[in-house]
């Protein structure tokens, strides 16, 4: 399996690629990755030092790999926070170019805006890019919660609303794919308070599935669970089977993190969590 990641990347800690990548090749992907941005540490700091990548740089580096004639080998693209126009312009240009050498490859972005902790983060233009240039050319979308809510301008605070929610961003994708959407960070009146649940809709088909809440607050488990869940959906085509595949790990990920009070996840300490989580949780029809 061959997926081609473009995100940020950072020295310390894990986001983005440095999220994304090492889980991927852990459970035998290859993965061609190219980054937006190389800095030192993530922005959940405050402050960090490192350099911005521009969008014809991630061009040039996609059209590279074209030239190897690969991109008929890749099976997927996978995109995550927008730095600029520049980067969401490339961004859709490598989707473009795998398609063109591979139809049968799938475009998953994780619609990055920000969360209910945070607000909005990212940059003026960005949520509309996301919203009427990126969407409509995924295949996969993985939003959290506050995401989703601010896409489709509907509210998840009911099963019955995250459903509704799930289904308008589903009618927003790609009309060749599957139109997969994953829910993350759901929080509906039928959650338990010491629980978390995430759900997907593929081919009219909802399934939820709930964890332990844990706490912590940490940056870059968005960015592992959408890698897990691309990576499970490529390998079974069964997306009630990636959320379990990819929740069950992100749990195990998380919980090894809380236990050690560790600021950043612990990707390469609980890597073993990526091949074979040590609680396997199911999904159920929602």
């Amino acid at each position: 399996m061959n997926i081609l990641s473009i995100q940020s990347w950072v020295s310390y800690g894990h986001v983005g690629n440095a999220s994304a990548v090492f889980p991927l090749q852990r459970l035998g992907a290859e993965v061609w990755a190219i980054n937006t941005v190389q800095f030192s540490n993530h922005t959940g700091y405050g402050d960090w030092t490192g350099s911005v990548y521009s969008g014809q740089s991630v061009r040039d580096l996609v059209d590279g790999i074209g030239a190897r004639g690969a991109l008929a080998r890749c099976d997927a693209v996978l995109s995550g926070y927008v730095g600029g126009a520049d980067i969401g312009d490339a961004i859709l240009h490598a989707a473009t170019s795998v398609r063109r050498a591979n139809p049968a490859a799938l475009y998953c972005c994780d619609p990055v805006i920000g969360d209910s902790d945070t607000g909005v983060y990212v940059r003026p233009g960005i949520e509309e890019f996301l919203r009427t240039q990126a969407l409509p050319a995924c295949d996969i979308a993985t939003p959290n919660r506050f995401e989703i809510e601010r896409l489709t301008g509907l509210a998840c605070g009911t099963l019955l609303g995250a459903k509704q929610a799930v289904r308008r961003l589903s009618t927003m994708l790609n009309p060749a794919g599957p139109g997969c959407v994953l829910l993350t960070s759901l929080e509906t009146e039928a959650t338990p308070p010491d629980s978390i649940d995430m759900m997907v809709l593929e081919a009219g088909a909802f399934h939820l599935l709930r964890t332990p809440r844990l706490n912590l607050r940490v940056n870059g488990a968005g960015d592992t669970i959408a890698a897990l869940f691309l990576f499970h959906r490529l390998r079974t085509g069964s997306s009630a089977a990636a959320l379990e595949a990819a929740g069950s790990s992100v749990f195990g990920l998380l919980r090894r993190t809380a236990e050690a009070g560790s600021r950043e996840i612990l990707t390469v300490a609980a890597q073993d969590e990526f091949v074979a989580p040590s609680q396997v949780f199911h999904a159920v029809v929602c």
